[in-house]
């Protein structure tokens, strides 16, 4: 009895846990999908709403951006063409420079487009993030530290650029202007925001970064002065002189091209060196920028011919000076001492250097 029940009461055991585990299975299926339809359903409207805002801000953000660039472009065409206008006039011609004022305006538009674009993409990124809900405060300090440390890993990157910067803002120089910069000198040719190219006296082009740049001479704005000195015989008259002098300047100066290049009269200074033989007379003259080394040769060149004309002696130049007398030869025993006694061998100082002979054996 025992043996034949225990079968059948382990059949209905077995069918019970079987049917219970496949309803419970099932049942979790659906409850899974249930709750995921209805987070679905419950936050999609959130979904679409946070995507149309990042589209909204995607675009407003390329269109400012067109936009601005744009302007920007426009008004640095606008620049250049008000300066090709004032070129073809005659005061106009001398006051602007119409390849300096473009490469000007066409690195400050470079800037400003630059700086436009990072600022608006910049702010449409965060405005995405925070949209997204992702805390920007770990994001921002690590960018901070990341600027800190590539900041100071390209430090004279940095300088240059920034110094460049101030260099075409406040018109420091130009195209074509002739400047000392301390560690060159020559005209410039090419203006950037990292580096300015000079070409040197010699023909050499020089490479000059904007950050090594401590002081700058500029030779090309305003005016500049061309001066001569006129060295004369003491004897000469000086009054004369004089006279012949400023009619060769005023002769000068109604004369091209040098009526255009000559500001103003050219001025008899007066003596500045004064010797018994020879006078200085110093001569000045303001030029237009950039030309005084011509203005000088020229003016040279008609002070000498209208000092000749007027019976003007310039002073001679002084020869060098001769020696009167040949150099004597040095004596090759000058340096040798005088002879010594003790070179003698019977002399009485070898004698008596020579050590005492050994005292005889006596016998016993």
């Amino acid at each position: 009895m025992f043996w034949s029940a225990s079968p059948v009461a382990a059949a209905p055991l077995s069918a019970a846990t079987s049917g219970s585990t496949g309803p419970t299975s099932l049942d979790e299926a659906t409850e899974k999908a249930t709750n995921a339809a209805g987070w679905v359903q419950a936050n999609w409207g959130t979904w679409l709403t946070s995507g149309l805002q990042i589209l909204l801000i995607i675009v407003i953000a390329v269109v400012l951006r067109h936009v601005i660039r744009r302007t920007i472009t426009k008004l640095i065409e606008r620049m250049n063409r008000t300066a090709a206008a004032a070129q073809g006039t005659a005061l106009g011609g001398l006051l602007v420079n119409a390849e300096r004022r473009r490469q000007r305006s066409e690195a400050i538009g470079s800037v400003l487009r630059s700086v436009a674009s990072f600022v608006i993409m910049g702010t449409a990124a965060l405005t995405v993030l925070s949209v997204l809900q992702i805390n920007l405060a770990p994001l921002l300090a690590s960018a901070g530290v990341a600027g800190v440390a590539i900041g100071f890993g390209a430090r004279n990157l940095v300088t240059d650029f920034l110094s460049g910067v101030f260099m075409i803002l406040e018109d420091q120089y130009g195209v074509g202007d002739e400047i000392d910069a301390g560690v060159a000198n020559g005209t410039v040719i090419e203006v950037g925001l990292r580096v300015t190219k000079l070409r040197g006296p010699n023909g050499a082009i020089w490479y000059i970064r904007n950050g090594e740049v401590k002081r700058i001479g500029n030779l090309s704005q305003g005016w500049s002065t061309a001066a001569v000195d006129v060295v004369i015989a003491a004897d000469q008259d000086l009054e004369r002189a004089r006279d012949t002098i400023t009619a060769a300047g005023q002769e000068m100066s109604k004369s091209e091209p040098w009526n255009e290049q000559l500001w103003e009269p050219v001025e008899v200074l007066g003596l500045s060196e004064v010797h018994l033989d020879t006078v200085t007379i110093s001569v000045s003259a303001r030029t237009m920028p950039g030309k005084a080394p011509g203005v000088e040769r020229e003016l040279r060149w008609r002070i000498k011919r209208a000092l000749d004309s007027a019976g003007v002696h310039l002073a001679p130049r002084p020869a060098p000076e001769e020696e009167d007398e040949a150099t004597p030869v040095a004596d090759p025993t000058a340096g040798m001492g005088a002879p010594s006694a003790l070179n003698n061998p019977t002399s009485p100082q070898s004698l008596a250097t020579d050590p005492l002979a050994a005292p005889p054996k006596l016998g016993k």
